[in-house]
């Protein structure tokens, strides 16, 4: 890579990477989890970086000083943009989350289309953008965040700022059919052309903008096609707009699966749950997560395969999320009541078919889920990459796990040579993969397993950040 690429890197998003409580009088600050988090943080502490972003409580807690314990103990900086929660409800709640969020993936009937919130959405976005003009040097490399953040670039850039600008969305990007019914897909376009790089997920995401800010706008141009990237000119600005599938740090979850605190904890659970064999999903709270259509391919697969009865288990983790917003409540209602039910259909005395787990999980628990579960079955609707998958492959370090992949999650394309593949609306296909995997040999196990686990190693977090840099600059990884 050039000398340009070792610039100081500032990643912005919505959210700081940490969590902030209180506990009888004592604030305690944490790392963050999700997605997001899980890949950037590990890029940010390697570069020495500035993380940008709304820490997530009021201005009772003492943010400063939290933040400089975090940083002194994490190895990068962190700059907090406080919000209000009226700001937070129409903002991230309204525009991002009831507006954005189901359009971009294809999920049209949860979308609400609302000036108010939009007009909130944009001033957040400008308000982003003043805060990182004042915290950037000239030098620096700024690189933001995702959906909630996609007008930040536009707002930067009317400050007159010569910094090189990226940009990455971690959820998909919708057809060109599904983004005209935006109101405001104008807007956002025009904003995504002030960033420097536009980078997506997969090859999907990133023709779906080409196209849409082809067909929208009159004054994009194409001006060359390659592998990795496209070149297009708007104005006087030259946009090189790429795919780059996010990824792990494969080295630190696999070394930290292998470690006796995991293994003692895998056992445990493994013999806990009678020594069957484990079928695992863990998924945020979310109807893009496809949990029900899972819930009735477990279902089918016990009617279908008796043999499947009092041997295997589905344990399903749900991460709590957006508890107050009507639709995840009846997501929940929804989810309790197809456990009860098929486990009060199939349970005996010995066995219970579905282990429904609706809390957050601490790493060594998430790792030893991981690593003692034979399956995974990670099936949503529709998703920007799917990092679960990667983790429990990272994981599996003796080679014995099955993973059950979505086609529609953005890492298809990456692990279908390895993972079984279903549609998961297809309730009986994905029941039929459940078996499949289930009396799947040792060896052919092993063969799959590890074709997923040297992809994932080859294109880990570290290489995902090399290749998006050097795209950048137009240097040679």
């Amino acid at each position: 890579m050039t000398a340009n690429a070792n610039k100081r890197l500032i990643i912005v998003s919505n959210r700081l990477p940490i969590v902030i409580t209180e506990e009888e009088g004592e604030w305690q600050i944490s790392p963050g989890s999700g997605g997001l988090v899980t890949a950037l943080a590990p890029v940010v502490k390697r570069h020495s970086g500035l993380w940008i972003g709304w820490p997530g409580c009021g201005e009772e807690a003492p943010i400063d000083e939290l933040l400089d314990r975090f940083g002194r103990e994490q190895g990068f900086q962190l700059r907090p943009i406080p919000l209000s929660e009226d700001v937070i409800e129409a903002y991230y709640s309204g525009f991002s989350n009831s507006t954005l969020w189901p359009l971009f993936h294809d999920l049209l009937g949860h979308c609400v289309f609302d000036q108010n919130t939009w007009e909130t959405y944009r001033e957040v976005n400008h308000l982003f953008g003043e805060k990182i003009a004042t915290a950037a040097a000239p030098e620096d490399f700024i690189w933001v965040q995702d959906y909630q953040l996609l007008l930040a670039g536009e707002a930067l850039r009317s400050i007159k700022t010569a910094q090189t600008l990226a940009f990455f969305l971690h959820i998909p990007f919708p057809s060109l059919d599904l983004f005209r019914r935006l109101p405001w897909k104008i807007e956002i376009i025009r904003a995504l052309m002030a960033y420097d790089l536009i980078g997506f997920q997969t090859m999907r995401d990133r023709r779906n903008f080409v196209n849409a800010a082809n067909a929208l706008i009159p004054e994009v141009e194409v001006v060359t096609r390659q592998r990795h990237y496209t070149l297009m000119r708007y104005g006087q600005r030259t946009v090189k707009v790429g795919h780059f599938p996010i990824s792990i740090d494969f080295g630190d979850f696999s070394e930290k699966a292998g470690t006796h605190e995991v293994a003692d904890a895998a056992w445990y659970l493994h013999e806990n749950l009678g020594g069957r064999q484990l079928i695992l999903g863990v998924d945020r709270l979310d109807y893009t997560k496809g949990i029900p259509e899972r819930f009735l391919a477990f279902e089918r697969a016990l009617e279908k395969y008796p043999e499947l009865q009092e041997t295997v288990s589905l344990v399903q983790v749900v991460v709590p999320s957006r508890t107050l917003v009507p639709d995840y409540q009846d997501l929940k209602e929804m989810l309790d009541q197809m456990a009860g039910r098929i486990n009060s259909r199939f349970a005996v005395p010995s066995w219970t078919p579905i282990h429904y787990v609706y809390r957050s999980l601490e790493k060594l628990q998430l790792l030893a889920y991981y690593r003692t579960s034979e399956i995974a079955l990670i099936t949503p609707l529709r998703d920007g990459m799917n990092l679960v998958a990667k983790e429990y492959c990272a994981c599996s370090i003796e080679e014995k796990g099955v993973l059950i992949l979505s086609e529609f999650a953005g890492a298809a394309d990456q692990m279908a040579r390895g993972a079984l593949m279903v549609n998961p609306y297809d309730i009986e296909g994905t029941a039929d993969a459940i078996h499949q995997a289930f009396t799947m040999s040792g060896e052919e196990r092993q063969r799959r397993m590890k074709l997923l686990r040297d992809d994932v190693r080859r294109n880990d977090v570290h290489h995902w950040v090399r290749r998006f840099i050097a795209t950048m600059y137009g240097a040679r990884l």
